[in-house]
């Protein structure tokens, strides 16, 4: 259940008009830093009368923009589609990884890799670090955790059971990562980094299957009908209890502090919402689980966005550095390494253009070094967004790193502008029910019998229309209890 957010109360007989306005309600976005994640009000208010009378806190005056910002960054989990679509990018990326080095993997994180499993024992030792498949040598086991981080990657994507998917990601991706680390393109350790970010994330409020499943409990609820029952959130739930509390006895988290205690908070956690969820919804303590939980995804996705902009100033700054940047031939040696030229006809082509080489090596390094002061202008910034996926897109094709590329691009969503994410979101619902309706014996037009039930809402996406309250396109969905993934039950 979604908390409302506060409105200011309008007086429809205006007396008195003050030359001082109070803040519209729905302020649209007008240049935010941080498309579709942070609104700020639009231009100069509308002329006319205003009611009269003491001014609700936050409505106007200099105290008004604090407040705003602090309901909204209480009252909603920011940035739905921006977070679905992280979500649904990484786990993509380590889901079609960990697919193609099925044949490979005992080679690079198993029994025949040449880092063995000594070997990883004493660096785990040293560092601290956490791994799961350091709990014993057995090919059996590490079979199973790869299998298992296989499946929560493929669950993660599609949004099921997103909060305990989101853990058991982590978890190994971590156990795999840490168990070789000399595996790997640089993705690896973006996808390190933000399988850590999502646990803390409600990336699941659209795109995503429990949205869809918390729709039709809302549907149900209107109706006057008992919500689905559920036995696999809380089977889980059950499961992954004692496999901690052993892991937690035995030294099995590493040696570091801050892995136990966000695995036992969130273990926690979980059964809290549970119980508040099922045994007084409508509460105080429900209103406050939401505020801490909207307050944990806007701080996590925060640290994604400063992350991303990390990356590209390091790389580029670093990349000023070198003398081979600078004198514009950078991109030339990799062109004609044979372990980066899956095409080589292609490669030649372009590196036989010393023109088209220094362009791409200075265009590069400003692209990178520019991007992170580019995010308080909307367009310049979206502009750099488009020519950093087509950078990654080039990378992936002409340097053999795919997903490198695919990991980059997925950081890079989180700054994609709403409005185009639900564009894109309405022409994939509208092709997969072109596809459906195409299959013999399945009519899936909307509205027939049968028709899927939209992720973020009754009908599995939202409605086209005008901007609403701020969002840029549509208002966002307000599914944080079972939507965002922060209950027992998933």
């Amino acid at each position: 259940m979604t908390t409302p957010s506060p409105r200011t109360p309008q007086n429809p007989t205006p007396q008195n008009p003050t030359p001082q306005n109070p803040a519209p309600q729905n302020p649209a976005p007008q240049n935010p830093a941080l498309q579709g994640l942070a609104p700020q009000p639009s231009g100069p208010p509308s002329a006319g009368p205003q009611p009269s009378g003491p001014r609700t806190p936050g409505s106007g005056g200099p105290a008004g923009g604090p407040a705003r910002g602090l309901q909204r960054v209480t009252a909603s989990a920011l940035g739905p589609y921006q977070s679905a679509v992280v979500r649904i990018g990484f786990a993509a990326t380590y889901l079609f990884f960990l697919l193609r080095e099925l044949p490979h993997r005992h080679e690079l994180y198993g029994p025949d890799s040449p880092w063995h499993w000594e070997l990883a024992r004493r660096l785990t030792d040293g560092n601290e670090a956490f791994s799961v498949l350091m709990w014993t040598d057995s090919t059996l086991w590490f079979e199973s955790v790869y299998v298992l981080t296989l499946l929560s990657a493929a669950a993660l994507m599609v949004g099921w059971r997103t909060r305990t998917m989101s853990v058991l990601f982590m978890v190994g991706v971590l156990s795999l990562q840490n168990r070789s680390i000399f595996m790997g393109d640089g993705g690896d350790n973006v996808v390190h980094l933000m399988a850590i970010y999502l646990v803390l994330t409600r990336c699941a409020q659209v795109w995503s299957l429990d949205a869809r499943r918390a729709a039709r409990n809302a549907q149900r609820a209107a109706e006057g009908l008992p919500p689905l029952r559920d036995i696999a959130g809380p089977a889980l739930w059950a499961v992954l209890g004692p496999v901690l509390a052993t892991a937690t006895l035995m030294g099995g988290l590493g040696g570091t502090w801050w892995l136990p205690t966000l695995l036992w908070v969130l273990w926690l956690s979980a059964a809290a919402w549970w119980a508040v969820n099922r045994y007084a919804p409508r509460s105080e303590p429900r209103t406050l689980l939401d505020v801490l939980a909207n307050l944990t995804h806007n701080a996590a996705l925060a640290v994604i966005m400063a992350e991303v902009c990390l990356i590209y100033a390091t790389a580029g700054w670093y990349k000023i550095q070198g003398s081979r940047w600078q004198d514009g031939t950078a991109l030339y040696y990799p062109l004609n390494l044979d372990y980066f030229t899956p095409w080589p006809a292609l490669s030649d082509i372009l590196g036989a253009s010393g023109l088209m080489v220094m362009v791409l090596t200075y265009g590069t390094v400003i692209v990178q070094v520019a991007f992170p002061f580019t995010l308080f202008n909307r367009r310049v910034k979206n502009v750099l967004l488009v020519v950093m996926i087509c950078e990654h897109a080039g990378i992936a094709l002409l340097l053999g790193l795919p997903f490198f590329s695919m990991a980059m691009i997925a950081a890079d969503a989180v700054f994609l502008p709403t409005a185009f994410l639900v564009w894109l979101g309405g022409r994939v619902t509208i092709g997969r029910l072109l596809l459906l309706s195409r299959l013999p014996g399945r009519s899936r037009t909307p509205g027939s019998p049968g028709a899927p039930v939209r992720a973020d809402g009754p009908d599995d996406g939202p409605a086209d229309g005008p901007a609403r309250g701020g969002h840029g396109g549509t208002d966002e969905p307000r599914l944080q209890g079972g939507g965002g993934g922060h209950t027992l039950v998933g």
